[in-house]
């Protein structure tokens, strides 16, 4: 790889470019328990799992796929909070020769539909709570269309519902955690109990699938309409959890915090793969909680964090934060929103960690950017991964921006991915060759500064982003057109002083509808999509503003609320 002006900051350890091992992702597993089948892998409310054991209930999942019907490339949904079953349930679907589908535990019925038609998912699983949701969305597809299968697990399939102390769940957990559901209804198809299916004794199929087999097909909204798959060889992912290995210094000693959703890519690749391949022990929280974060960092001592921004604000501020002991944390990092400096500056002064910033998209595996350990610099995307090209070019020409003025961040890498799953025609649109080689087009406007750090500027996508959660205002325009006093809508953000941006819509009502509420539509969109996407704040207009052609001028309405801020 030629050399950048990055390369001056680069870890004089590491090399710039890393072959990426040919085998699946499932090899990590299978090799951390091979060689190290007593350490504890998962630990969950003081519930420990060894690599053996997490292996073993894995390939006993796995034959259980197997004799369901799932064959080599099925794609299978993975739908749940952060336990130690969506772990498990992960490794399995890959051992199986199959794809994980993985699933916002946020959605609902309404949203949830466009994961069962779209990768033509036939088997789901899933914990108690949130099957109803998805039953409730295969029960009213066509009935082609229908998921066939769903394994259910309760969350105290894998901890002790009397569990106390350090190791216990915040109290207003305890309920949702230890709640046994019932097995929903699933037309034309079956309900299996997760501990039937380990028990069943089934064995797995022959593990065939290499690196150039798909792994993942994890789901982006964009710019127009539904979310579109993203299609993850074993390559791509494999690339990024041996590069983060690598420039963490993951060992088996590395003992990890697991709030990142391991649905979201950071979470699947940054953290578990990572995690698994260095054999290191991941402490699974279900969701944040400061102060059950502070008790499991200190309990279990906990060396390394990946988080976005808002998770660290929020556990300094807790009034006990004086009561935990950060001083086993030896990496502290993340993406998604930026860092405050004053944060930063205070984690630094205090445990004299450096918070690492990265960038990523779910395109890129997680980070194409990252910030070097020995020099990072706050508020920053960082510099070009491992084995990373990343431009700076004009979005219409495409010829590269002289250092310091904005342009589109273009990619290329082993992490891209290889296309839009069935949509010829935005993968052709995502993607541009520039010097010779296939880059992959961000829609983040950026800038390079003289030492080859990365800076975003602005965003080409229409996009909110709600404390790391993107929002894509036409899939919530998309769902919110479903309300029967709703003629038009158009979503844009407004400006929140603790998630950073929220959802506003800005609402035209039906003549026939006029004395419906605010509140009226912010309950229904509760009951119709997941929790961050709903509008924080609705305005009623008379009419939205339009172009020539009759398009809505999003632009203008998102300039006149940030103007009125």
């Amino acid at each position: 790889m030629e050399q950048r002006p990055h390369h001056k900051f680069w870890p004089k350890r590491l090399p710039h470019s890393i072959t990426v091992p040919a085998t699946s992702l499932w090899h990590n597993l299978a090799t951390s328990a091979a060689r190290y089948p007593d350490k504890p892998a998962l630990v969950f409310f003081g519930r420990v799992i060894s690599y053996r054991e997490f292996a073993a209930q894995a390939e006993k999942l796995a034959g259980a796929l197997h004799a369901l019907g799932v064959k080599r490339g099925d794609r299978v949904i993975l739908d749940m909070q952060n336990c130690p079953q969506l772990v498990i349930a992960h490794f399995a679907i890959l051992r199986a020769n199959a794809v994980v589908v993985p699933v916002n535990p946020m959605n609902r019925a309404e949203e949830l539909k466009h994961y069962i038609t779209d990768p033509d998912a036939k088997v789901a699983i899933i914990t108690g709570d949130l099957a109803p949701e998805l039953a409730k969305a295969s029960n009213a597809l066509p009935s082609g269309q229908r998921l066939a299968h769903m394994i259910v697990t309760q969350f105290t399939d894998a901890f002790d519902a009397d569990v106390s102390g350090d190791d216990a769940p915040a109290p207003a957990w305890k309920e949702w955690l230890t709640t046994r559901h019932p097995l929903p209804a699933l037309e034309g198809g079956k309900v299996i109990a997760w501990t039937d299916a380990l028990e069943a004794g089934h064995p797995p199929p022959e593990h065939v699938v290499g690196a150039n087999d798909m792994a993942l097909l994890p789901y982006t909204s964009g710019t127009t309409g539904l979310p579109k798959g993203c299609v993850h060889h074993h390559s791509s992912l494999m690339h990024n959890a041996v590069a983060g290995q690598m420039w963490g210094g993951s060992t088996s000693e590395t003992v990890v915090l697991a709030v990142v959703p391991m649905f979201h890519i950071t979470g699947v690749v940054s953290m578990m793969h990572t995690a698994i391949l260095a054999a290191a022990t991941l402490i699974i929280m279900p969701r944040w909680d400061r102060d059950v974060a502070g008790r499991f960092i200190s309990r279990w001592k906990v060396t390394a964090w990946t988080n976005i921004p808002t998770m660290v604000i929020d556990l300094m501020a807790s009034p006990n934060f004086k009561d935990y002991d950060l001083s086993s944390m030896t990496y502290i990092g993340g993406g998604g929103a930026a860092m405050p400096q004053a944060v930063a500056q205070r984690l630094f002064e205090q445990y004299g960690l450096k918070y690492q910033e990265g960038y990523g998209l779910t395109e890129t595996a997680a980070p194409s950017h990252t910030n070097p350990l020995d020099n990072p610099k706050q508020q920053c995307l960082g510099i070009p991964f491992m084995s990373t090209d990343a431009r700076v070019v004009d979005p219409d020409t495409l010829k590269e921006m002289p250092i310091g003025e904005s342009g589109e961040i273009i990619i290329h890498g082993p992490e891209v991915f290889q296309g839009y799953w069935k949509r010829p025609d935005a993968t052709a649109a995502a993607f541009v060759e520039f010097e010779g080689k296939r880059f992959f087009r961000s829609g983040d406007m950026g800038r390079m500064d003289e030492d080859g750090y990365f800076f975003i500027t602005d965003r080409l996508k229409r996009m909110i982003n709600a404390s790391g959660f993107k929002v894509w205002p036409a899939e919530v325009e998309l769902l919110m057109f479903r309300h029967p006093a709703i003629q038009e809508a158009c979503v844009i953000s407004t400006r929140d002083d603790y998630r950073g941006e929220s959802v506003k819509a800005v609402v035209v009502l039906r003549p026939t509808h006029k004395d419906t509420t605010e509140q009226q539509i912010i309950d229904w969109c509760r009951e119709n999509m997941a929790v961050y996407k709903i509008p924080r704040k609705v305005q009623f207009v008379d009419a939205l503003p339009k172009s020539g052609s009759g398009k809505v001028m999003w632009r203008l309405l998102q300039e006149d609320e940030n103007a009125a801020k």
